[in-house]
């Protein structure tokens, strides 16, 4: 007898604008498989599994179309939570533990639609080392090829944290000169950046420290005590929980 072909199930398409530059990309929802991949990844809080996870399914649910590696981390998250909006229903239930008492967990409901990337004001991508040599470097930001997922200034050993501004400078200039990044060794770079005074250091902390973030701020009521509070979701592993 004939086999029965099964009914082909066509996934819908939807459209974003990156939040770090006006591109239009072409997205569909995760496939429950995907989604599986994914939160198994974020569980294991192995960060090479979820920067591998993470790039296959941007990659599939953007019909391959962008250059995953080079993006930055916020356009990464952003990417990532309207693929999940679109496919698990916009409104999301998290677990949070209430600040007030630090023990309480109560649930939240957020609209992942209306979460947004939050700018800085004090934010820029050009640090100015000496104000009279007017000698500077315009830095790029961190893509998910030189990221860690998670990555954090604070928290990385001085090592890592050099390698990765080093990766992030775009140039250095010193008047009218201009220097390439891509024309010297990372050696040279990490040689330059551990040459520079603790305050220059700070300013480049700076970048890194107000970099545009996936935010989203909740008001919580604690069921025991009454107390409402606000909590703030950044960053991947708090949407995906």
């Amino acid at each position: 007898g004939d086999i029965m072909a099964l009914p082909i199930i066509e996934t819908p398409r939807y459209e974003l604008t990156l939040p770090s530059q006006d591109i239009k990309v072409q997205f569909r929802p995760f496939l429950v498989k995907e989604e599986k991949i994914l939160l198994v990844a974020m569980e294991s809080k192995d960060n090479n599994e979820i920067i591998t996870a993470t790039k296959d399914i941007l990659k599939v649910c953007t019909f391959d179309k962008l250059d995953i590696d080079s993006l930055p981390m916020f356009d990464i998250e952003y990417l990532l939570l309207q693929i999940r909006s679109k496919s698990v229903g916009e409104v999301s239930n998290f677990k949070v533990i209430c600040p007030d008492d630090k023990m309480t967990a109560t649930d939240v409901e957020l609209d992942l639609s209306t979460v947004e990337v939050q700018v800085d004001d004090e934010h820029s991508n050009k640090v100015v080392i000496d104000e009279e040599r007017k000698l500077g470097l315009v830095l790029n930001y961190p893509s998910l090829g030189i990221t860690k997922a998670g990555f954090d200034v604070n928290k990385e050993n001085v090592d890592t944290m050099f390698n990765v501004v080093a990766s992030c400078i775009d140039h250095i200039y010193e008047g009218e000169k201009t220097y390439p990044a891509k024309d010297s060794t990372k050696k040279e770079l990490v040689t330059f950046l551990e040459g520079l005074s603790q305050q220059a250091f700070m300013k480049i902390r700076k970048f890194f420290d107000t970099m545009p973030q996936l935010r989203h701020e909740v008001e919580v009521t604690n069921p025991k005590t009454g107390v409402k509070s606000k909590v703030t979701f950044k960053g991947l592993q708090d949407f995906f929980q």
